[in-house]
């Protein structure tokens, strides 16, 4: 079984992007962040046509969350338990490949950085905790169902030096404050792997590079994109590896794939 995930950072902008990496790659599930579309404007059709049913959750110009798969889809949440939320963020479901299947879920975290025009603004970041919070206590919940279960999604949490090309720049950054990183350290500290450090401990595996700067050509990256798995989910990890050929594709999202094989 093949998952993976991306911030497609707006589907029908990048669905050509996306339909060429579907058909060349071929995934079980598709784990999406920032769709930027409600339901009657996202691309069913092309997806169906392409082999993939899709469950979304949907938010006009901003955010949104989606699962794509080859399999049977049953959606668990629509909306991240235990938080208030108008933001589309989160979207569980259940995998049927008529064998063990799994449990899946889209994940996009809170940036929390303030708005450009109020810096001392603190309101975002306060719900980025919020969230992280939420997400602890109901993981916890998942992993008592003793099942493969797969959190995958731009997480916004760089997690180490290592994970970012100039560290210092980013102290003071909602994406590297101790705060965060205590949170999803806690989170795999509950039981969830993540699926890339697991088998490359040293690589940087960055996932994002801004569109400035030739961010890209410089690999001037971020980690910020996982995949945690449960422990019945990492014990069948057999591969994880960032596909960097989206972002060097036509018309790309600034995120790039997180791809992993479960035996």
């Amino acid at each position: 079984m093949i998952i993976a995930t991306y911030n497609v950072n707006s589907i029908n902008a990048r669905l050509e992007n996306l339909l060429e990496w579907l058909n060349k790659n071929r995934p079980d599930i598709m784990l999406l962040q920032e769709i930027k579309t409600e339901f009657n404007a996202f691309p069913f059709l092309e997806l169906r046509a392409a082999g993939y049913e899709a469950e979304i959750l949907g938010q006009k110009s901003y955010n949104g969350v989606a699962v794509l798969s080859r399999h049977k889809i049953k959606v668990r949440e629509r909306g991240l338990p235990g938080i208030e939320d108008e933001s589309a963020r989160y979207l569980e479901a259940e995998i049927d490949d008529g064998r063990q299947g799994c449990i899946a879920a889209a994940v996009y975290l809170p940036n929390g950085n303030p708005p450009y025009n109020s810096p001392e603004d603190d309101s975002r970041y306060a719900y980025k905790l919020r969230w992280m919070e939420a997400l602890y206590a109901h993981a916890e919940k998942l992993l008592e169902l003793r099942r493969p279960v797969i959190l995958g999604g731009d997480f916004n949490v760089i997690m180490t030096d290592r994970d970012v090309y100039a560290p210092d720049e980013y102290r003071g950054n909602a994406l590297f404050r101790e705060e965060v990183k205590q949170r999803l350290a806690a989170l795999q500290y509950l039981g969830f792997y993540d699926a890339f450090r697991l088998l490359h401990p040293q690589e940087n595996g960055y996932t994002y590079w801004d569109y400035a700067g030739a961010a890209l050509q410089n690999d001037f990256g971020m980690r910020i994109d996982y995949l945690f798995l449960s422990p019945d989910a990492a014990d069948r990890l057999k591969s994880c590896e960032v596909d960097k050929a989206p972002r060097l594709g036509g018309k790309p999202s600034d995120h790039t794939v997180l791809k992993a094989e479960l035996e």
